[in-house]
């Protein structure tokens, strides 16, 4: 619960934080709910979150999945946690397996695999290894700001170059510009897209929906750098939130098709168990008046429920509303012409080498 006055009055988080709350995850015995007793300190003089980030050396750095309705079956996390900050995040419930909340925790308390790239060459030199595009951020962004400094991501791409192996990026951060270098040599040999997540370009409630990420104008802008600098770029409308972005879609796709983009996807807000309440706290303080129309629509969207995690229906959601939603974005892309031009961002595994790992021939 958040904290409380003794007028019953909702405290606001610190400034830049997404998370209003810090519950307990799904595995944790005990909960706690911060309670002001009259004792507390006031709320001016609350201090500031400050970013921990604890540097970890991993045994593993690929991760693998078979779920049918995510289009890779391979990813690598640079780190754990995420400093964006955006309530809605379903990555949220990971820190849940480092006895750490996936409110407030998950934001403030980050992980950094700081031997990412030497664990990636060991992994792709093993004489099992088969090639398949890695996505690279699937539970984290690769750009956060913390990147910025460690530069793990950049040196997994670096690897990667070097190995031939293809990647897809997602992320929402602008200093995804500061690889163009390795990036746009990768992309002639079609071993790189990059996907740039907008859901709304309305600077006031990025600010609060998103609030450590680059502003939807700098990440229209970076499209622009990344496609004159001849990388494939495309948007990914995420997540859609009913009755607060939906309204936006058609705004996004015109932005990005007018930046460069020339492939687009979007998801419908996912609200796992942890994420629910996190994201009604939201918007609650943010948007009281909007808060009950939101999740009518969402329920609507998700069989009566805060959500439904089947395969099949939890990017897309089910129901007239979510129909609707799906012929709106399809019209959008074929009257500005997305993903026409699907050859052009099929990455290449063929290409894919593992120098010194193979043996001489026998004959």
């Amino acid at each position: 619960m958040p904290l409380k006055t003794l007028s019953g009055k909702h405290i606001d988080p610190r400034k830049g934080r997404g998370a209003g709350i810090n519950p307990e995850g799904r595995f944790e015995k005990i909960t706690r709910e911060a309670y002001d007793d009259g004792w507390s300190t006031p709320e001016d003089e609350l201090p500031p979150l400050k970013t921990h980030v604890t540097e970890e050396h991993v045994k593993s750095i690929i991760t693998r999945n078979d779920s049918p309705d995510i289009p890779f079956t391979q990813s690598i996390n640079p780190y754990a946690g995420c400093e964006h900050g955006c309530p809605y995040c379903y990555a949220r419930p990971s820190h849940a397996y480092r006895n750490l909340s996936p409110g407030i925790d998950f934001e403030t308390r980050l992980f950094a695999k700081v031997n990412a790239a030497e664990k990636l060459r060991e992994e792709l030199s093993r004489p099992g290894y088969r090639c398949q595009v890695i996505s690279l951020g699937a539970n984290t962004d690769p750009y956060q700001p913390i990147e910025r400094s460690y530069k793990i991501t950049r040196g997994i791409l670096e690897v990667c170059a070097e190995f031939n192996q293809p990647v897809g990026i997602v992320t929402k951060n602008a200093m995804v510009e500061r690889d163009v270098d390795i990036l746009a040599l990768m992309a002639r040999r079609r071993l790189v897209n990059v996907f740039i997540s907008v859901n709304n370009l309305d600077h006031d409630l990025a600010r609060r929906l998103e609030p450590r990420c680059s502003a939807p104008r700098r990440r229209l802008a970076t499209m622009r750098r990344l496609s004159d600098a001849g990388i494939p770029v495309g948007v990914l409308v995420a997540p859609v939130i009913p009755f607060l972005t939906d309204h936006q879609i058609e705004a996004v796709l015109e932005a990005a098709w007018a930046h460069g983009a020339r492939q687009a996807g979007y998801v419908l807000m996912r609200l796992p168990w942890e994420i629910k309440d996190l994201f009604k706290d939201w918007l609650a303080r943010h948007y009281p008046l909007k808060a009950k129309h939101v999740m009518s629509r969402v329920h609507a969207m998700r069989g009566g429920r805060d959500n439904d995690p089947a395969f099949g229906s939890r990017m897309r959601g089910t129901g007239e509303l979510a129909d609707l939603l799906a012929q709106r974005f399809e019209i959008a892309c074929n009257r500005l012409g997305f993903n026409r031009g699907s050859r052009h961002f099929a990455l290449d595994t063929a290409q894919f080498t593992a120098a010194g790992r193979g043996q001489m021939p026998l004959f």
